[in-house]
C-alpha cells in the first residue's frame, strides 16, 4: 500500500531545518522587530476608524466575507494566514489560485470589486496584516509573502529561494519598491537577497519612506 506523501508545510520545515545551519541570523533582526511593534501599534491605532469605515463600505457594496485570509509561508517555513480587506469577487481564489506572475496580474484585475480596485490602488486594502505584523508573522519590510504551492515550485526552479525564509515576509520590500508586477521571478529574489544581506535600521526606513511616497502616488494620480 502506497505511503501518502508528507503535507507540503512539513517537507518545506524540513527542507528549511537543512539549510538553517548557514543562515546569517543578526542582531539587526531584535531592533527591526521592536520597530515593527512600534509601527504596528502605531498605525494600528490611527487606522482603525479608517478600518471600520471600509468595513461598513465593503458590506454594503458587496457583503461579506470582509476579510480574505490567505495561507503563505512565513520564516523558517511556518504558514501563517496572511489577512487583508476583501477586494475580490466572492470565489475568486478558487479561479485565480493557481495562477503566477502576469497572468494572475491580469486575471485579478478582472475579479476586482469598483471599491477593491481603490482598496488595492491606495494598499488600504493591506490594513489587516499589521495584526500579522503584531503577531510576528510578517514585518514591514521584507520579501512579499507566497503561497505554499508556488513557494515549493519557486524554490525547485531556484535553489536561493530558500533564504528567504531567513526573515520574516515583508509588507513591502525592495522588489515592490524598485521594480513592478512585471519583473520576473529571478529578479525579484534578487532584490530579496539584498536585503536579507544588507538588512539595517537605515535600509528599513529608506523602504518605508519609498513606499509610502509610491503609493500616494499611485492613489493621487488614479483621481486626477
Amino acid at each position: 500500500m502506497a505511503t501518502a506523501p508528507p503535507p507540503l508545510e512539513d517537507t518545506l520545515v524540513s527542507g528549511y531545518t537543512r539549510l538553517a545551519s548557514q543562515a546569517e541570523h543578526r542582531g539587526i533582526d531584535l531592533e527591526l522587530r521592536l520597530l515593527d511593534i512600534f509601527f504596528a501599534g502605531v498605525f494600528g491605532i490611527l487606522l482603525a476608524p479608517v478600518g471600520l469605515v471600509i468595513a461598513a463600505v465593503m458590506l454594503v457594496t458587496s457583503g461579506r466575507p470582509i476579510l480574505y485570509r490567505g495561507e503563505r509561508v512565513g520564516r523558517r517555513g511556518r504558514f501563517f494566514q496572511m489577512l487583508k480587506f476583501r477586494t475580490l469577487r466572492p470565489g475568486a481564489e478558487d479561479r485565480i489560485g493557481q495562477y503566477l506572475g502576469e497572468e494572475l496580474v491580469q486575471r485579478t484585475e478582472v475579479e476586482l470589486t469598483g471599491f477593491g480596485r481603490w482598496l488595492k490602488a491606495s494598499q488600504l486594502d493591506e490594513i489587516p496584516q499589521l495584526w500579522n505584523v503584531l503577531r510576528g508573522d510578517m514585518s514591514f519590510v521584507g520579501p512579499r509573502p507566497i503561497r505554499p504551492r508556488f513557494f515549493a515550485e519557486l524554490a525547485h526552479d531556484l535553489p536561493a529561494y530558500w533564504q528567504r525564509l531567513v526573515v520574516r515576509p515583508g509588507l513591502t520590500g525592495f522588489a515592490q519598491v524598485r521594480r513592478g508586477y512585471e519583473t520576473s521571478m529571478a529578479e525579484k529574489l534578487a532584490h530579496d537577497l539584498e536585503w536579507i544581506a544588507d538588512r539595517s535600521l537605515r535600509l528599513y526606513l529608506r523602504t518605508l519612506f519609498v513606499t509610502g511616497v509610491r503609493v500616494l502616488a499611485q492613489t493621487l494620480g488614479r483621481r486626477t
